[in-house]
């Protein structure tokens, strides 16, 4: 199922209203994390998949990036990017990420941030991305963390006085679709835990570098102090894998 709720305008207006819409990278509370694994981009040729309002393309670029394609579903989110984007080397093109369709090794590098979630077969796209990477290629991508994504209720538990007490945890084993709201409601996700994520990389043909699951930076918390939720439990996890 190719969900597009970034082209719904209630949605969309209040995705651009989130501080990783206004400010970009510095505005994701992951993005430390991520920015110390990217790796060196150097004449490289880029692909990023689910590339929104395409920040994580134009940082690609200027850490000199040969070539940068960003990938998105979103009519809305690609015209956003277009705007945002001046250089020539970057380009755009609107696809679901399920139907992505590359030459064998085009790529040296294959980002993707927090899209995988809104796809069905992690596996599949695994399979395309490995063959789309040249060997030795990076695969490097962020999802909501499976603790996140394993209730269709993505919410803390709350005290009568509406302070948050504890993160619930229920059917974690049962992977699968998720009616969630995320902005508005029914916002469709899929839930797959930790293993599968690594598993699945591993028989497509990877080599796993490294796994984090971030919080966020020291100098996030103090500037948003409700931000310290954050770090009673992952929200975000963060794969590094190379093509064998």
């Amino acid at each position: 199922m190719k969900q597009n709720k970034y082209d719904v305008e209630k949605f969309f207006s209040a995705y651009e209203q989130m501080p990783r819409s206004i400010k970009g990278l510095e505005g994701a509370g992951e993005w430390h994390v991520l920015k110390a694994l990217m790796p060196d981009m150097k004449d490289k040729k880029v692909l990023d998949l689910g590339c929104g309002f395409g920040w994580h393309c134009q940082f690609a670029h200027e850490q000199g990036a040969r070539s940068v394609i960003g990938v998105d579903i979103s009519e809305k989110m690609l015209e956003k990017a277009r705007e945002k984007t001046k250089d020539l080397s970057i380009s755009y093109i609107q696809m679901p990420i399920e139907d992505i369709d590359f030459k064998k090794s085009e790529f040296d590098v294959v980002i993707s941030s927090l899209a995988f979630h809104y796809i069905k077969s992690f596996e599949e796209v695994a399979k395309k991305v490995c063959s789309f990477l040249k060997p030795g290629g990076t695969f490097l991508f962020s999802v909501e963390h499976p603790i996140f994504t394993s209730r269709n209720e993505q919410d803390w538990y709350y005290d009568n006085d509406g302070h948050p007490m504890h993160w619930p945890i229920n059917h974690y084993q049962e992977e699968g679709i998720r009616h969630t709201s995320f902005l508005t409601e029914d916002v469709i996700k899929y839930h797959r835990t930790i293993s599968t994520y690594m598993n699945d990389l591993i028989r497509t043909g990877f080599t796993i570098n490294a796994v984090k699951e971030p919080m966020p930076s020291d100098e996030m918390l103090e500037s948003i102090p409700e931000m310290v939720h954050e770090t009673r439990r992952p929200m975000f996890l963060i794969i590094l894998a190379e093509k064998n």
